[in-house]
């Protein structure tokens, strides 16, 4: 346990490192300094304090509290719909004098994952052999249980969000060993309603708008308008990308890239430190996802298998898609880069998560 506690926390400081240096250097080409760096040092800072409180209460408590979790963070996003204030026409966000804003969709993730993979723990312990029957109610549940802050979610709205929603749940039931077909069932049902859609949007434009609302067709335009590498932010990432050699250009960068901080900070950290500096970040990363998925291997009680399994899926697919859209090979969506993009939100949700790791 102490070996696992030192290497998850060393993985921790290296991120910090990387994280407040990157963001530091973002700030340099900015005519209004925030401080971004001083305060993600401070949320990392907070971040620790966390995890000390987590592995003292000890996750067998956090489980008998997990429905009264979920509960909270669908009232929360509720709330956020009822009662935010707008911010860049979105409901995503509370605002809170001194701190700055708070997602609670960043924390609704950590629900959903203990949710369902106790869900699917009790389903394994119940069922050895469960018939097609019993699995396709069990599934049923689990739609109802994922329905509620997807749709909160998707209103606010924040498609992004929602898609790690369905890869979570996606995950901890493969893992959890439902029967395949199911997984083709759903792909197939995906498949038709993406068709449905894109179908509409392709043959009458103003038919989407009056059926689906203008927010979901900007949504979807923003989505497909990433193939022609045209816009004005990804343009900037690749010049920034491609022109950062082989050390980078240290703190002289001067090229400006739109929310560089948050979404687009690999280019930065490209930029700034070149091809050496993102190779040792991503080797880094390769070995701390697979420090997570060799602890999840080794886990005794299935609970703890479906909760790793999700945060490792959940972690994996958002570094693929932030690295993805910063060097244009997947759509544009606002994902973040955990542990390095700015944002004291999803920091403390993912050191919650590495709290609830170390206790496994």
């Amino acid at each position: 346990m102490k070996i696992v506690n030192k290497s998850l926390l060393i993985y921790l400081f290296l991120f910090m490192i990387i994280s407040v240096v990157s963001i530091y250097s973002s700030e340099l080409i900015l005519v209004k300094n925030n401080n971004f760096f001083i305060k993600q040092l401070i949320w990392y800072f907070i971040g620790f304090i966390i995890i000390f409180l987590i592995t003292k209460i000890g996750n067998r408590r956090i489980y008998d509290y997990i429905p009264h979790l979920f509960i909270i963070s669908n009232v929360f996003l509720l709330l956020l719909l009822m009662f935010a204030s707008p911010i860049n026409e979105a409901k995503c966000w509370f605002k809170i004098n001194g701190i700055g804003t708070v997602q609670p969709s960043e924390f609704t993730k950590i629900t959903l994952i203990l949710l369902i993979s106790s869900m699917c723990s009790k389903f394994r312990e119940k069922y050895n052999n469960p018939s097609i029957k019993e699995e396709f109610i069990f599934l049923l549940k689990i739609f109802f249980v994922l329905l509620p802050p997807s749709l909160l979610t998707f209103l606010e709205p924040d498609t992004g969000v929602v898609i790690i929603y369905f890869l979570i749940t996606f995950v901890i039931l493969f893992i959890c060993g439902i029967r395949y077909r199911w997984f083709f069932i759903l792909l197939f049902i995906i498949a038709l309603l993406l068709g449905f859609i894109l179908g509409i949007y392709f043959i009458n434009q103003n038919l989407f708008i009056s059926i689906f609302g203008n927010s979901f067709f900007l949504r979807i335009n923003r989505l497909l308008d990433w193939t022609s590498k045209s816009g004005y932010q990804l343009k900037n990432s690749l010049i920034l990308i491609g022109s950062g050699g082989l050390f980078g250009h240290g703190f002289n960068n001067k090229l400006y890239v739109p929310e560089s901080q948050t979404d687009f900070i690999f280019s930065i950290l490209c930029g700034s430190f070149g091809f050496v500096g993102t190779f040792i970040t991503l080797l880094i990363i390769g070995l701390f996802d697979y420090k997570l998925i060799s602890i999840g291997i080794n886990a005794n009680k299935k609970i703890d298998k479906y909760i790793i399994s999700g945060i490792v899926g959940m972690l994996i697919y958002q570094q693929f898609q932030n690295i993805g859209m910063t060097i244009g090979l997947l759509p544009i969506t606002g994902i973040t880069l955990p542990f390095i993009s700015y944002g004291g939100s999803s920091l403390l949700s993912y050191m919650i998560m590495i709290g609830l790791i170390i206790n496994i």
